[in-house]
């Protein structure tokens, strides 16, 4: 029989350099020739496995969080950072790089290349809403680095804090497509939200839920950096002849500020002088160290933000402590990044390796409110703190009971010289970031400074651009948007080239900017210590004019000089934001944390009754029964096997909200944690018998609104063991990390009259919690 040649199959169209613009490639087929038998047949002939382009780098991408300009030495701040010292003696430092002036924008924005709005994150994802640009569903048009690389043949890794998979998608029944694996990353280890607990977190490897560390000085940062450690060392162990591509993203520097107490004390006095002066030496370094040029002004203080010298003794003594707090806890991540970049050093051929280290995804945070602040969630459902009360628990402060925060004047200093903070995306205080470039190979200007302007949508092509790799045109079947920013690895070589990035729109919170040709407009709307705010008109809201090349930290206004150039760049913006998804603007802060009100995708919406079982852990917030603003029932069958019956039977929430219901030597409790300033507890007056017992929890809500109160009742067996009111409750969000619990409590506790993980030691049936969410008002 004669032999016949397999049929050819279609094949991308190929790229002018680099590789493939379509992939995945196409399935492999044999070559050679075929006939009935392997004996008359052309040799077998396995197919290749995909390889990265010849000489392409290492890549570690590190991307700390909440952090300002002037924070760190390595650009003139009050902390030290031997770590970025370090990559910036032997790269480049970049003192015009931009963020977004939020998290998880940012980080849509460096795993995508594309603008923030246009990868659906106009803000963070808890408060989502169904606009093209707000959804925080992350289009399959535009796919991330992770994947590109992953099929170019990087081995990838993604360690720390992922804020972009949709909350409704984080639960242990997924779908699992948005999380960080099914972006790209062959191995994850973090969390799933905003900000965590740094004493106990909630983590997870790849989709599974990480074991409670039995470790009594266990610490997130330094968690993550054996993690990532530990991968590179095994990926380049196992496969030395690929290239790895890490990201790192530590929880620090956003609250909570968490940090070990020797690493807060080497801070102790350091910070006395207060926020006004420490500006004023922060410019100071920054002119001796060139990262700011000489006739830099410092900016007047933000408006509303009060200045150190109108303090009494008190809050002086009270936010010389938070700083000092925050120092700390700042120092330390670097010093633990320090570890992960030696690591990455002493493999082979680590001269090959570019190694990018972004000091914030946005300016450092005033969410702490004026006073500072001991539970960040109460930002976040409208209320602010006093002083008064934060003061009384000074010494405890970055220890594992406060999810604390420091003032926002504090966050204000934190980025000199700039005017503002985090949220306000159209001034520096909000986008502007430090950026250190390392990479041995290739950059031979050492300790050099590169003021192009660049955005965070343009670190994607760049590092395309230097591994050969060609950005696809259709990625998994899906036609891909075009990469939106711009490569700047034209400046590894020349500190004077002009900048390519020449356009560039900035909106947050209704927080607008446009940068064009070296001139910003930039309107700001609400301040981001105020979580409340009033109705809002983009048509009669102030602007102001910068010339950058005259005005390094936007310190003089020029709106009134030239108002033909402000009115080019105002129109310039709307036909950005018209181009980009940035419409519908929304204003709305607080409401849009509450799911049920923005109507998001749930796994329990339209359900009255939700029955789960022991082994229900870690269930995300945004999957957990939504028990605000309305009645509920909480019933729970179990076995008593003895006298001594002790543990959590159902709990939600932990150290910034929520409600527990536990035993403790057989005596029900019920606890109701109201953002940490109040855990009204209810405990029956004697204990239960051995056996099985339905204890029941029944909330029968005021209604009236939104955070009213109502009344407790706990029975067991149907007869009545504890009652009592509850004066006000939660009105938007439990907790910002953490859900649901049954038979035991992972993450904070809700109270610390336990010890976690507070295993229930009988036996659970069942819990079933049943809602009534018509008597709400």
């Amino acid at each position: 029989m004669a032999k016949s040649k397999t049929q050819a199959s279609a094949t991308p169209e190929p790229a002018a350099v680099g590789t493939p613009n379509i992939l995945p490639r196409p399935d492999f087929h044999f070559p050679g020739e075929i006939g009935r038998t392997y004996l008359d047949s052309d040799p077998a002939k396995f197919p290749k496995p995909v390889q990265a382009p010849e000489g392409a780098p290492n890549i570690l991408l590190i991307l700390i969080d909440d952090c300002g300009f002037g924070e760190f030495s390595t650009f003139g701040g009050g902390i030290p950072s031997p770590t970025m010292d370090r990559l910036a003696g032997e790269g480049l430092r970049y003192n015009c790089f931009h963020t977004t002036a939020l998290c998880s924008p940012t980080r849509a924005s460096i795993i995508t290349g594309r603008n923030h709005h246009d990868a659906a994150f106009a803000g963070i994802t808890e408060i989502a809403t169904g606009y093209d640009g707000y959804t925080c569903i992350l289009p399959k048009s535009c796919g991330t680095i992770g994947e590109v690389l992953r099929q170019n043949g990087y081995m990838t890794a993604w360690i720390g804090k992922n804020h972009n998979t949709p909350p409704w998608d984080t639960s242990a029944a997924g779908p699992f497509d948005r999380w960080a694996n099914g972006h790209g990353f062959d191995y994850f280890y973090g969390f799933n939200a905003g900000d965590m607990n740094h004493w106990d977190p909630i983590l997870y490897e790849n989709r599974n839920l990480v074991p409670r560390s039995t470790d009594p000085d266990y610490h997130l940062t330094v968690d993550i950096a054996d993690k990532s450690i530990a991968w590179v060392r095994q990926a380049t162990s196992i496969a030395p002849s690929r290239p790895f591509f890490l990201y790192v993203a530590p929880g620090a520097t956003h609250a909570p500020h968490h940090a070990p107490k020797e690493w807060i004390d080497k801070f102790k006095g350091k910070f006395d002088e207060g926020w006004d002066k420490y500006r004023e030496q922060t410019l100071e370094r920054q002119k001796k160290l060139g990262v700011v040029p000489k006739d830099t002004k410092l900016t007047e203080r933000s408006k509303g933000l009060p200045a150190w010298s109108s303090l009494n003794a008190d809050q002086k003594r009270l936010y010389a402590r938070m700083m000092e707090v925050f120092a700390g806890y700042g120092a330390q991540c670097d010093y633990e990044l320090g570890r992960i970049v030696d690591a990455v050093k002493a493999l082979p051929g680590s001269d090959n390796t570019i190694i990018i280290y972004i000091a914030g995804d946005n300016g450092a945070s005033a969410e702490g409110g004026l006073d500072g602040s001991l539970c960040e969630n109460l930002f976040f459902n409208g209320f602010s703190e006093k002083w008064q009360d934060n003061i009384k628990v000074i010494d405890e402060l970055g220890g594992p009971k406060h999810f604390n925060h420091f003032p926002a004047a504090w966050a204000h200093a934190m980025n000199a010289p700039f005017q503002w903070t985090k949220q306000v995306a159209s001034h520096f205080g909000g986008t502007r970031n430090p950026m250190i470039i390392s990479w041995p190979d290739r950059i031979k200007d050492k300790g050099g400074v590169r003021s192009q302007f660049t955005h965070v949508i343009d670190i994607v092509p760049t590092l395309y651009e230097v591994c050969g790799i060609t950005a696809p045109r259709e990625l998994n079947g899906v036609a891909q948007k075009p990469i939106e920013g711009v490569s700047f690895a034209f400046t590894f070589e020349d500190a004077k080239a002009p900048s390519h990035h020449k356009t560039q729109y900035f909106e947050i919170g209704c927080n607008r900017g446009l940068y064009h040709d070296g001139w910003i407009a930039s309107s700001p709307s609400f301040v981001p210590w105020e979580s409340n705010r009033p109705n809002w008109d983009p048509d009669t809201a102030p602007w102001e004019l910068y010339k950058l090349d005259e005005d390094f930290s936007q310190a003089n206004d020029l709106a009134k000089k030239y108002p033909e150039k402000l009115r080019q760049l105002q129109d310039l913006w709307w036909v950005e934001a018209a181009k980009y998804s940035v419409l519908p603007l929304d204003w709305r802060a607080t409401e849009r944390f509450n799911s049920e009100a923005m109507g998001r995708p749930s796994l329990i919406a339209g359900r009255t009754t939700m029955t789960y079982y022991p082994g229900t852990i870690g269930l995300p917030d945004a999957a957990s029964p939504p028990m605000l603003n309305k009645s509920w029932t909480i019933t729970a069958d179990v076995e008593l096997t003895g006298d001594k019956t002790n543990g959590m039977v159902v709990t939600h929430g932990g150290l910034e909200g929520g409600y527990g219901l536990y035993l403790r030597d057989n005596v029900p409790t019920f606890v109701y944690n109201f953002l940490s300033l109040d855990r009204p507890t209810f405990t029956a007056k004697a204990p239960l018998p051995k056996g099985k017992t339905k204890l029941v929890v029944d909330f029968a809500y005021d209604g009236g609104g939104i955070g009213k109160g109502g009344k407790i009742t706990m029975s067991a067996n149907g007869k009545k063991i504890a009652e009592g009111r509850l004066e006000k409750t939660v009105p938007m969000q439990f907790s910002l990390g953490e859900g649901l619990d049954v038979g035991c409590d992972i993450g904070s506790p809700v109270d610390f009259t336990y010890e976690l993980p507070f295993v229930f030691t009988g036996k659970i049936d069942k819990v079933t919690i049943e809602l009534k969410p018509k008597a709400t008002v």
